[in-house]
């Protein structure tokens, strides 16, 4: 039976990686994998390797713990930073773990443990779309603020919000409570940014609340 840790990820605190996990989980089931782990987190798949600690662990997991492969649903959940993401896999590759990409059925090793070159090619093609979809996104929503900001100039609006707005203690403690929670371990704020992907300025503001 083979052994395999899963892999999510979403891209900000607004989405659940929990779907993700209950599907792959459920097709291991079926196929007779068993999975050892499920490594998940939050955080912009542009980010580099180093950065995002689910990857980071799962290295280190894979590493010491005779895994035959990690299981993601799609490859641009391994990330949307083409060069990034093909770190990730030749790092997995050279430690004879295989990437299987579950909507293409894709394994980056073949069963005598060899790079599989038509998987690679497609991982790789598979991961230019998805940088350029993140490009298309970045300027759609570039070309709407730049409309939005054209159009309070020309009617006189004023941009931003209220000068009235302003978000309550209690409201930055339910929104951010896994930031929270780490900032009262005493992980510094640079590492707490990397791996929740919020901002410095942010971190400060709930630190002071403590």
């Amino acid at each position: 039976m083979d052994k395999v840790v899963i892999l999510a990820r979403v891209s900000t605190d607004k989405q659940e990686y929990q779907r993700q996990v209950n599907e792959l989980t459920d097709y291991c089931r079926r196929v007779g994998w068993s999975v050892e782990a499920v490594f998940s987190n939050k955080v912009s798949g542009a980010k580099r390797m180093e950065e995002r600690s689910e990857i980071m662990d799962l290295i280190a997991y894979v590493k010491t713990n005779e895994i035959d492969k990690v299981v993601c649903l799609e490859i641009s959940r391994l990330g949307r930073n083409t060069l990034e993401a093909l770190k990730v896999i030749q790092c997995l590759n050279e430690n004879g773990v295989s990437l299987y990409v579950k909507n293409y059925n894709l394994e980056t090793l073949n069963p005598d443990g060899k790079v599989n070159p038509v998987a690679s090619l497609i991982c790789t093609i598979l991961l230019e779309i998805a940088s350029m979809e993140r490009l298309t996104i970045k300027e759609r929503m570039a070309s709407g603020r730049d409309q939005y900001i054209a159009k309070c100039r020309k009617e006189g609006l004023k941009m931003g919000r209220p000068s009235t707005y302003r978000k309550s203690e209690d409201a930055y403690k339910q929104q951010y409570s896994r930031e929270i929670g780490l900032l009262r371990k005493g992980i510094s704020l640079r590492n707490i940014a990397a791996i929740t992907g919020t901002s410095v300025n942010t971190l400060r503001k709930l630190k002071a609340f403590l």
